[in-house]
């Protein structure tokens, strides 16, 4: 039995020994959690210490700069991907019908079969399933597109495809197909793949269309730039003093927003608005040179919130408008689109002239020097080059290969 004298003497000892043990696991739940769930950094440069850091990010001459959300993290992230990103491509499926290569490399679903090319000429790809951190699933919806295929038949050749890999192969099953993706451009791809709820639910969809009010998951599935290739001009930029025209658009009349747009504004002077297209009847590449001479370019949603137009801007150094709700952007949670574009909810329409112009020339002169930073990340090519499109979503891919829990 405990004395009166001892007994306090006793507690205080506990409580200290108590004390001790929280300060000693809460250390050890903080450098665990920070070994752990940033794998790419160190902890050293997570507790401030930048120095070596701030160092790396500038050489070899490359501009990571704030058009990026993190540029250390994507300066670090990147090159682990490069040493490390490893994806199989199943090979199940006739190259004559719908599978494992691309329509073509041109017109506006360019981007799918730059992707389906790309893939096999880099050094990401590996032959040996083992290895693969992802699975790529070789099916063209836009070749079923080219040859005739109904909306039935393909949820069907989609379903039956797929449903092959999975009984052939184990590598479905470790993950219910959360390690396995597939790339579509036309949004025939998207209706494609919704009789295998599995697909659309678990694994990553690469997608033109990422609108997120009907399906698109931003955290799981990725936002393809649609991109119209070959461009018919050489990019713009640093041609400032040329860019007198303070807002440009030309296009269909199919979607509410564009119907508003062409209707407000088709007749002011300082808003180039055209409701058509414009013809080639109009001069040679008068489309593309109006890109040239405006400021800002105005992307509508038209039948789905994307449109190649951004890309188009982007290119000709026109700053893009979005216009368009619910759109979840290429490459969102790498770049800071704020930083080279405008982005604006579809109620703004009828202010949009007065948003334009309350942008100070200072502002504007940043937003342009920023987008010519930006250029290289929507350009598609063969063989793919470092930074451009192809390697931004395999940026993204690897991004999300480190949610998977096997």
């Amino acid at each position: 039995m405990l004395t009166s004298g001892k007994q306090p003497q006793q507690l205080s000892t506990l409580r200290c020994s108590l004390l001790t043990l929280a300060i000693l696991t809460l250390l050890s739940f903080t450098f665990l959690s920070l070994r752990y769930s940033t794998p790419q950094v160190s902890v050293a440069n997570l507790l401030g210490d930048t120095r070596e850091v701030s160092s790396t990010v500038e050489q070899d001459g490359e501009d990571f700069s704030d058009i990026y959300h993190s540029p250390r993290v994507f300066k670090f992230n990147f090159a682990e991907m490069e040493n490390k990103f490893k994806v199989y491509i199943y090979e199940d499926g006739d190259p004559k019908t719908f599978y494992q290569t691309p329509r073509k490399l041109t017109g506006k679903y360019a981007s799918e079969g730059y992707f389906f090319q790309n893939i096999r000429e880099s050094h990401f790809r590996t032959l040996d399933p083992d290895q693969a951190h992802l699975f790529f699933i070789p099916i063209s919806c836009h070749k079923m597109r080219g040859k005739g295929t109904s909306y039935d038949n393909m949820t069907i050749i989609v379903q039956n495809y797929v449903e092959s890999l999975i009984s052939k192969y184990p590598y479905w099953n470790r993950t219910l197909g959360a390690d396995h993706f597939f790339v579509t451009c036309h949004d025939v791809g998207v209706r494609a793949t919704e009789g295998l709820p599995l697909l659309v639910k678990n694994s990553i969809r690469a997608v033109c269309s990422p609108s997120y009010d009907v399906g698109f998951i931003p955290h799981k599935d990725i936002a393809l730039p649609q991109v119209l290739q070959p461009f018919a001009l050489p990019a713009g930029g640093n041609d400032i003093e040329n860019r007198t025209t303070l807002g440009f658009w030309a296009g269909h009349r199919n979607s509410k927003i564009r119907v508003i747009l062409a209707r407000v504004w088709e007749n002011d002077t300082e808003l180039d608005i055209s409701n058509n297209r414009i013809s080639r009847a109009d001069g040679h590449l008068v489309y593309q040179k109006r890109f040239y001479r405006s400021k800002f370019c105005i992307c509508p949603g038209g039948s789905q919130v994307n449109s190649a137009r951004i890309a188009d801007s982007i290119h000709y150094g026109c700053i893009p408008v979005i216009l368009s709700n619910y759109y979840d952007l290429p490459f969102n949670d790498i770049l800071d689109w704020r930083k080279f574009a405008v982005v604006l909810k579809e109620s703004d329409v009828y202010q949009l002239k007065q948003i334009l112009k309350r942008i100070p020339h200072a502002e504007f002169v940043a937003l342009h020097n920023n987008l010519v930073k930006v250029q290289r990340h929507f350009q598609w090519n063969t063989p793919p080059i470092k930074y451009d499109a192809f390697h931004m979503v395999m940026y993204d891919l690897w991004l999300r290969h480190h949610t998977i829990q096997y």
